[in-house]
């Protein structure tokens, strides 16, 4: 853990897990029941889950940055039995059980008798030894929410052996060489799909693996330096980050150990791209998947020098490009992106949502925009749900977004389509600054010129406001629902409710 410094054996993790999978059959728990996980980055997090894993269940991980509505929200639709929470998110879950009295709550690193239960007291009294019934268990997370509702993610528990490699660790050795001996890195907060998933990969082939407790990012190019990270993955924001350092900082520090750099979660701002590869070297792949893991697209940092901004050719599934209705797209035509052989997946208590993510020849779409060229490496456009219609034109923030933030004064973005009586919506740029101070007309004027410098007019942002910070999770994703909501409070549209 970085910074605490607490490490954690393999040997710990295989006895603790044990034991943990002891306690949740202690407490009633059978295969195909469900535990919910409310911990920031934690040295528990790992042991609790792989207990699920071998004991046949779901887990779900809850965002600590929720409010009591939204987590309680996840509680209930999980149908969780059990909730582990620790002293630092131990406010939250009192309010998400205090109507809940069906839910056994444990404490991680502390105690708290009127309301929860000591995890580590009860769990040490359990053998260190397998449980009888071990089975494959499987995440059931939930969707970020950026746009509404989050909805939980769920497949069928697999048949296979506790120690047959997953699908995605198989994707994970072939793609992106882990192996036994790896060091790799994780920035992200762990109940994030991509950053749990990669991780339990990179320890189930003997890696090891570096949790930040919260990103920093000079912290995390020390980090690299220090513990001699072989792998990595991280989000556009985190790189974005990096770049942003003075010059000296990011000289500071060697970075050769590094073998292979992941990213995905949102695209990449291609100027972004182009300035870590020339600081990092030709080490940068990238996927695009969903939680939903219907399918994968996988790019090599060579594949992507020569076709810049694509998120590459499917490793798993097909991709179909489809117009509104139903019609299957040619090369280089933008539609939605469906996946055709990827997995089967499901919404949990959500059948409506399901069945609108699967079309009558049963290929399924996560509600990406995008287009693949002859050599079928796919372009992302936007989420269509992010979609902004002026003037009866289609405009998506993505690229508009993209541009603003590769100006020097600009930390982060946010573009959506606020009501408007003669365009139907105008475009806003929601930008937080480096610095607070340089807000104001001037600022306003410098980026619309940006934009003009490398856009049409149609895609210039003819408001720009100001914010501290804007609502991004820590997994990079927006809460453009939050912000659209303030803009159309008291008007019909997308921002309605």
């Amino acid at each position: 853990m970085v910074p605490s410094g607490e490490t954690v054996s393999f040997a710990d993790l295989e006895r603790k897990s044990n034991q943990c999978a002891h306690l949740m059959r202690a407490c009633g728990l059978h295969r195909g029941d469900v535990i919910a996980i409310l911990l920031e980055n934690h040295p528990r997090y790992f042991e609790i889950a792989l207990s699920a894993e071998r004991s046949g269940l779901y887990f779900t991980g809850i965002s600590t940055h929720l409010s009591a509505s939204e987590a309680g929200y996840i509680v209930d639709d999980s149908d969780a039995k059990l909730l582990f929470a620790s002293s630092k998110t131990l406010p939250l879950a009192r309010e998400i059980i205090a109507d809940r009295s069906d839910i056994i709550l444990f404490i991680v690193d502390g105690d708290d008798a009127e309301l929860g239960r000591n995890y580590l007291s009860e769990r040490d009294a359990q053998p260190g030894t397998p449980i009888a019934d071990e089975s494959m268990g499987t995440p059931m997370l939930y969707s970020s929410g950026t746009t509404g509702r989050p909805k939980g993610v769920k497949f069928d528990l697999p048949e296979a052996r506790i120690d047959e490699m997953d699908s995605l660790t198989n994707l994970a050795v072939s793609g992106f060489g882990f192996t036994e001996g790896m060091v790799y890195l994780c920035p992200a907060p762990l109940y994030h799909s991509a950053a749990l998933r990669w991780s339990l990969s990179a320890l189930k082939v003997g890696g090891t693996v570096i949790v930040m407790e919260k990103f920093d990012a000079q912290r995390a190019l020390e980090t690299i330096e220090s513990e001699k990270v072989t792998h990595s993955q991280w989000v556009p924001t985190h790189f974005i980050r990096m770049m942003k350092l003075p010059d000296a900082v990011r000289s500071r520090y060697d970075h050769s150990s590094q073998q292979v750099v992941i990213h995905a979660a949102a695209p990449c701002p291609v100027a972004v791209k182009e300035a870590m590869i020339e600081w990092w070297g030709p080490i940068i792949h990238e996927f695009y998947a969903g939680t939903e893991f219907n399918g994968m697209t996988m790019i090599t940092p060579d594949e992507w020098l020569e076709h810049k901004g694509s998120v590459g050719k499917a490793k798993f599934g097909t991709i179909h490009i489809m117009s509104e209705d139903g019609k299957e797209l040619p090369a280089r035509s933008e539609g939605l992106i469906y996946f055709e052989g990827g997995n089967k997946f499901s919404y949990h208590k959500d059948e409506k949502k399901t069945q609108s993510s699967y079309n009558e020849q049963g290929w399924s779409t996560l509600g990406d925009i995008g287009w693949v060229d002859e050599d079928g490496y796919l372009y992302l456009t936007d989420r269509k749900s992010f979609m902004i219609i002026s003037g009866g034109v289609n405009i998506y923030p993505q690229e508009i977004e993209d541009v603003i933030v590769t100006h020097p004064k600009v930390a982060d973005v946010a573009v959506i389509g606020a009501p408007d009586p003669d365009l139907g919506e105008r475009l806003v740029a929601i930008v937080q600054p480096m610095s607070m101070s340089d807000a104001g007309d001037a600022l306003s004027e410098d980026i619309q010129a940006h934009v003009l410098a490398h856009l049409g007019r149609i895609k210039l942002p003819r408001q720009i406001d100001f914010t501290e910070e804007l609502p991004r999770l820590p997994t990079g994703k927006l809460y453009k629902r939050i912000l659209r909501d303030k803009y159309w409070e008291g008007h019909k549209g997308p921002g309605s409710s």
